[in-house]
């Protein structure tokens, strides 16, 4: 089989239907979809009983998007594997467009789709995800009008909403690392995937509309996001970033800080502290974490550093 979509879901059932319409309608017909239910409580079984085509795994727990994700990527037979929101529709030609970017740039292990918002189909989302130089990951051309600037080519990072992956890559770098649960986990897998000599190649003709933060966002995002930025730091970033770039990144943090600290009544706010708070208390599993991931780099400073967005 020459690909596979896998949909992590919870409760979703008012997402899914035009998430598996659009599947439905793909010109490339040589692909499985695969449904990772985290034991949803709503209608979901129900929608996706309508969907015989659709390989059911049914999760005892909710495992977070990493668990769904991964549990997906492991039952996928394709040689390509590719992660999908249930709360995306996806162009008829995105999976024909991915495919043929792979073709195309056979170094590289991942393709990032162009993400529009669902309700604003001229704005982006992202144009495949950067990293910058004070050690935070973005969204490229977040809230921009579309007017195809973005050409294919070198990205760092595909967004976890819409990332395509070769299964060689994965087989030699890993999947989703669980301990970041949520957020961040397809930046984590980005940089294991640079530093092993793997490319991530943004192809702006493989389009995803997304219903922005419908299935996630405020007080749990602000957690994760919060620790998760510190678990890349420690896990993933090499030292000669860190070198470079010390007083940017930990300026960067210390501004995410104060910005919660003047937000203190907001919910989301509190939450962002909580989750620096959990990513220093992580620190020690991170580190030992990091010492595989530098171990497994084939890559120069050099490359390391040119990958880098300036803030």
């Amino acid at each position: 089989m020459r690909a596979s979509v896998v949909i992590p879901n919870w409760n979703g059932a008012q997402h899914l239907p035009t998430c598996l319409d659009a599947l439905r309608g793909q010109t490339f017909r040589d692909f499985e979809i695969i449904v990772a239910d985290n034991a949803s409580t709503d209608a979901s079984l129900d929608v996706l009983a309508r969907y015989p085509e659709v390989r059911l795994l049914r999760l005892e727990r909710n495992f977070g998007f990493t668990g769904a994700c991964n549990a997906g990527m492991r039952a996928a037979r394709g040689e390509i594997v590719a992660l999908l929101n249930n709360d995306t529709e996806a162009d008829p030609h995105w999976l024909a467009e991915v495919l043929a970017a792979f073709e195309r740039h056979p170094r590289a292990g991942l393709v990032a789709s162009k993400m529009l918002l669902f309700d604003r189909r001229d704005t982006l989302h992202t144009a495949g995800d950067i990293f910058r130089t004070d050690g935070t990951p973005g969204n490229r051309g977040v809230w921009q009008k579309d007017k195809g600037q973005f050409a294919e080519g070198p990205v760092f990072s595909a967004n976890g909403g819409s990332a395509a992956y070769r299964r060689a890559m994965l087989d030699s770098i890993g999947l989703l690392d669980d301990d970041f649960y949520y957020s961040c986990e397809d930046v984590d897998l980005a940089w294991r995937a640079q530093l092993a000599g793997w490319q991530c190649v943004y192809a702006p003709r493989a389009v995803v509309y997304h219903k922005l933060s419908a299935s996630g966002g405020g007080v749990t995002a602000s957690f994760y996001d919060g620790r998760n930025f510190i678990y890349l730091l420690v896990k993933d970033v090499p030292a000669a970033v860190w070198r470079r770039y010390w007083r940017e990144i930990i300026a960067a943090q210390l501004r995410i800080t104060w910005e919660a600290l003047r937000a203190w009544r907001g919910a989301a706010a509190r939450a962002r502290l909580r989750g620096q708070l959990a990513g220093l208390l992580g620190i020690p599993k991170m580190l030992a974490k990091r010492r595989a991931v530098q171990a497994a780099r084939r890559v120069s400073d050099e490359y390391v550093l040119s990958l880098l967005t300036g803030v």
